[in-house]
């Protein structure tokens, strides 16, 4: 049954924007009477029936709603550096969505190549990946950050650091990490964190793990981190 996005459905009807619609009526081709599903981006799916096949403005009537569909017990909050492809960020972006993740960070590092990233159109692929694997909550885009700056933010949960220095001590993410844990993930640029970042890190109770003996491209290392945690928690 198809998806479409209502951030703002309040009541038993609700009409789809015109970029919904027009997909929904010319693309699809559907027709009154077809059964759709709507997630809001807030944890709720709902299902209904088209009831009036609008190009510009399709009407569903709601029939039912799933509130808290598919709830995790624990949250998973990745911030990564941005790259100077923004292609290979945007697939990261895609992929750790299918896969489940809470909320996403740019992190701006000493080594980090492209600090900018296009935050309309990396909300428009969320929004695509939650509709494309079925989630109802919309994983949370933050404003990029300066790495030290991030450091001071408060968490209630695991912090983990993701490098690749053997010089330090790293552990298995399966080694600290709990299932049903909250958890905050560090990936490095492309240059991988500094020597003085893992340090400041590391004072700020952040634990250093590696992702296995491969040596990892960024958006490679924050999908196999989002796919750690997911895995540890089935």
């Amino acid at each position: 049954m198809q998806i479409f996005y209502a951030p703002d459905i309040t009541s038993d009807t609700y009409t789809l924007n015109e970029n919904e619609s027009k997909h929904c009526i010319r693309v699809l081709r559907m027709t009154k009477g077809t059964g759709v599903r709507l997630i809001d981006g807030k944890g709720n799916l709902y299902e209904g029936i088209i009831s009036n096949p609008d190009s510009k403005k399709c009407a569903i009537d709601i029939t039912g709603i799933i509130k808290d569909f598919e709830k995790r017990n624990y949250c998973l909050h990745i911030a990564i550096s941005p790259l100077k492809n923004p292609e290979r960020f945007e697939w990261f972006i895609e992929k750790s969505v299918e896969i489940g993740v809470d909320e996403i960070t740019p992190l701006i590092c000493r080594n980090t190549e492209k600090q900018g990233i296009k935050t309309e159109r990396v909300n428009n692929l969320i929004i695509s990946a939650m509709k494309q694997s079925l989630k109802a909550t919309k994983t949370v885009l933050n404003e990029s950050c300066l790495f030290n700056d991030f450091l001071n933010r408060d968490f209630k949960g695991i912090r983990l650091i993701a490098h690749c220095n053997e010089t330090f001590n790293r552990s298995k993410i399966s080694e600290v990490y709990s299932k049903n844990e909250n958890v905050l993930i560090l990936i490095g640029p492309e240059g991988d964190f500094s020597n003085e970042e893992i340090d400041s890190a590391i004072e700020k109770n952040f634990i250093p793990v590696h992702l296995g003996h491969s040596r990892l491209r960024t958006e490679t290392a924050g999908v196999a981190a989002c796919h750690s945690i997911y895995f540890l928690n089935q």
